[in-house]
């Protein structure tokens, strides 16, 4: 387990594996891809991120992806699964995000995107892209860094063992 402060002083703990917290996830994240460019999505207030939000109640952080990525995006998503999660800690108060990765099989034009501005696109080097201020502060702390890393890692490990 990894730990350092955010942007805003918040202590996070990252886990590259599920039920790592005392504490149950209330939250997801979903890092998209769709058509070899990154799904992210436009808050309107914190700038581009990629799409998740709060699980509501009786659903599962899986059903909570797909829902949230539907609402954010119009993406809908396939071949996903849950890369680990993180705790977010700020002395008063803590929560738990699920991260989760996957492909989007298709977009649907939507009327209404919540609160966000609908789907945007990143075709460069996310990793160097996400420091420019169009980007919400969620994307620029070592949880999307240490995801992407991880995500490479994996997809290295399964592209060998073919």
């Amino acid at each position: 387990m990894e730990q350092f402060l955010d942007e805003h002083g918040c202590t996070v703990q990252l886990a590259f594996k599920q039920h790592s917290f005392e504490q149950s996830s209330g939250h997801v994240i979903v890092i998209c891809s769709y058509s070899d460019k990154w799904l992210l999505t436009s808050h309107k207030e914190r700038g581009w991120e990629f799409p998740g939000g709060k699980i509501e109640k009786g659903e599962t952080p899986e059903q909570a992806a797909v829902r949230e990525v539907f609402e954010e995006t119009g993406g809908v998503l396939e071949n996903f699964f849950p890369l680990g999660e993180y705790q977010v800690s700020n002395g008063n108060s803590k929560f738990v995000k699920t991260i989760f990765y996957g492909k989007i099989k298709k977009l649907v034009k939507k009327d209404d995107y919540l609160e966000t501005n609908g789907p945007v696109f990143e075709m460069g080097n996310i990793l160097e892209e996400r420091f420019q201020a169009k980007y919400s502060f969620i994307m620029k702390d070592d949880v999307i860094k240490k995801s992407l890393e991880y995500l490479e890692t994996l997809k290295s490990e399964m592209h060998s063992s073919r």
